[in-house]
């Protein structure tokens, strides 16, 4: 599972959504696949586009294994939702390279260095206070290359219209990052200043980043279904004013059709 952005929170939850209303009492499988667009790299002015994946297996007990969500556990008592999870955040390259799932670098980094991928620890909490409101908070803890640093993301997400076929949902969130996270993904470093065209920058731990996403899904029948998402992500504080920012807001969308078993 890559790194979380705005599309894929999206996407996420509408596969938690769908996961918490299994009719099976053994479980559900959910596969499909379609596009996402969005920045080479956070503050790129530059955009790609990517195929999404979706493998998506939720047992009765909440465990579940995911291309989107990774491999964890989920838990709903009530109005209140719990989830542990190992997923993985991608790389990023400081060349325009060729991947499985799109292009992860751009040639713009040229002298920075490459930030390998890590294992991570995802822990989120839910609160549903209202039917059609919902307040979350995720955690994002590397478990290998911890110098890429920890992060915390608020959201809340709006229920606009829940018909029989149809669903509309917005959704706004913040996030906040430690000066690890802050250093490696919007730092410019000495060494790095030598061998790049950047000056060093040095931003400081806090609030980095805002996002909005409106999701919609519409369901053709009990197995097949189509998501459509439209966003946008915004730096905040220090990392809007990185030398590595070329642009403070950048669009994200995607859409895919998928099949549950």
């Amino acid at each position: 599972m890559k790194k979380h952005t705005s599309l894929m929170l999206g996407a996420v939850c509408m596969l938690s959504a769908a996961s918490a209303c299994a009719a099976e009492p053994d479980g559900q499988f959910a596969v499909g696949g379609g596009i996402g667009a969005g920045p080479r790299y956070a503050g790129s002015d530059r955009n790609v586009v990517s195929p999404v994946i979706v493998l998506d297996y939720t047992h009765a007990s909440g465990f579940f294994a995911s291309s989107l969500r990774g491999v964890g556990y989920g838990y709903q008592a009530g109005p209140f939702t719990y989830s542990t999870a190992l997923g993985y955040r991608g790389e990023r390259k400081e060349k325009n390279e060729k991947a499985l799932f799109g292009n992860n670098g751009s040639e713009e980094l040229k002298g920075m260095g490459d930030v390998k991928g890590n294992a991570s620890a995802i822990v989120s909490i839910g609160i549903k206070p209202l039917p059609i409101l919902e307040f979350n908070v995720s955690a994002d803890v590397p478990l290998s290359q911890r110098e890429n640093g920890k992060t915390i993301h608020t959201g809340i997400t709006a229920q606009l219209l829940d018909g029989r076929n149809d669903t509309l949902s917005l959704s706004a969130g913040a996030g906040f990052a430690d000066s690890k996270y802050a250093q490696t993904y919007h730092g410019v470093t000495a060494q790095q200043a030598l061998t790049s065209n950047f000056k060093a920058f040095t931003p400081k731990s806090g609030l980095y980043e805002a996002n909005l996403m409106l999701t919609w899904q519409h369901k053709f029948s009990n197995k097949w279904s189509v998501t459509a998402l439209a966003g946008a992500n915004t730096l905040l504080r220090d990392a809007s004013k990185s030398p590595l920012t070329k642009r403070k807001t950048s669009p994200a969308g995607g859409f895919y059709v998928s099949y549950l078993y």
